[in-house]
């Protein structure tokens, strides 16, 4: 997979082959296949100026940012961690 970057601070609507959409929005990554970088809607903002194509691999970004962190981190309702009285006090 290689990765794309909105360089543009709207919203890309990029057609892709097998009439595939890729929305991306202002300043975000997305990623596509080897093969899809061939095709005229992405060479399209390729020569604008509009995208940037990174190597293949992982995302660059927001995979890199949140290594530190779990899923429990991030998803569902937090435990309640404080020490609550019971009984007459």
């Amino acid at each position: 997979m290689r990765t794309i970057i909105n360089k543009t601070n709207r919203p890309l609507k990029i057609h892709l082959p097998q009439g595939k959409v890729l929305h991306l929005g202002p300043r975000k990554e997305g990623q596509v296949a080897p093969a899809a970088l061939e095709s005229a809607g992405i060479k399209k903002f390729v020569a604008a100026g509009e995208l940037e194509v990174l190597g293949d691999g992982t995302l660059s970004g927001s995979a890199d940012r949140d290594s530190g962190k779990s899923a429990a981190d991030t998803h569902g309702h937090h435990p309640n961690t404080a020490v609550r009285r019971r009984g007459d006090r």
